[in-house]
């Protein structure tokens, strides 16, 4: 082999090593950190330890986990069902139906994108205040199911949609709604499966809307609870590791089972 040839080989396999040692130590770290005491872990003990059993034992009894779980999952599913459901019909409508005012109604949604979410935090609030929504779930999924980007994912997909298959439904004597239900959503599995993963993700990680929407233990979220624990006068980080998993362990789920579809979704392909 060429000597500048493997040198460049050399140099990219050390880079893409390193790039993985980065991606992957953090949930090392979370899995060693979990087996040891809180004293261990500010120590920066790196091996693992003997404290596991209790570590699960006392986030259980700290946390009503089947309720936290129960409270996450709702949140997630439901907000991510209306979302594709809205984006995808948004972004079909964008790119199939022309008139002279699409575009500019299309550069208006995305430049929504650009208005960061702390200058709406307080109208949102306000909104939720007058509705009689605040300390629910409904809160939370409302100002996430019309995503701007995730519209703009769904046209720039649907781009890559087969003209000829809508024209024939249409000869066919199919109505629109029948062509978006039976036609284009089959075709496009790939890119809902990648949206699903994009927007559950996002759900199941969303923090700070629920901080500032979830008033009560009852309501509240995986991610509030283990920043509760993370922020307690003395924390036991040992216990915050715990929930740390289990809060990642369903979304790690998601994208594995989900990542071929995800994988034809992010990169465009139609079948």
């Amino acid at each position: 082999m060429n000597p500048s040839r493997l040198l460049g080989t050399t140099l990219q396999y050390a880079f893409l090593g390193f790039a993985a040692f980065l991606s992957i130590f953090p949930f090392f770290w979370m899995l060693i950190s979990s087996t040891n005491t809180s004293i261990d872990i500010i120590s920066g003990k790196t091996s693992l330890g003997d404290a596991f059993r209790t570590n699960v034992t006392n986030f259980f009894t700290l946390v009503d986990v089947p309720l936290v779980f129960w409270n996450s999952t709702k949140v997630a599913v439901l907000a991510t069902v209306l979302t594709i459901a809205v984006s995808s019909l948004a972004g079909y409508g964008f790119e199939m139906f022309k008139s002279k005012a699409r575009d500019r109604i299309y550069t208006l949604v995305l430049l929504t994108l650009m208005v960061p979410f702390a200058a709406l935090m307080i109208p949102l609030f306000m909104m939720m205040g007058k509705a009689g929504l605040i300390n629910t779930h409904i809160a939370i999924m409302l100002p996430t199911i019309a995503s701007a980007f995730i519209i703009f994912y769904f046209r720039q997909s649907t781009k890559a949609f087969p003209t000829e298959l809508r024209d024939a439904a249409k000869v066919d004597g199919l109505k629109e709604w029948q062509i978006f239900l039976y036609i284009y959503v089959p075709v496009m599995r790939s890119t809902y499966a990648a949206a699903f993963v994009i927007v559950f993700m996002t759900n199941w990680n969303n923090y700070l809307w629920p901080l500032i929407v979830l008033q009560s233990n009852e309501t509240k979220t995986i991610t509030l609870v283990v920043s509760s624990l993370a922020s307690a006068y003395y924390p036991d980080y040992g216990v915050v590791m715990i929930g740390t998993i289990l809060a990642t362990l369903p979304t790690l789920f998601v994208f594995f089972v989900m990542q071929r579809q995800f994988v034809q979704g992010m990169l465009g392909s139609v079948k």
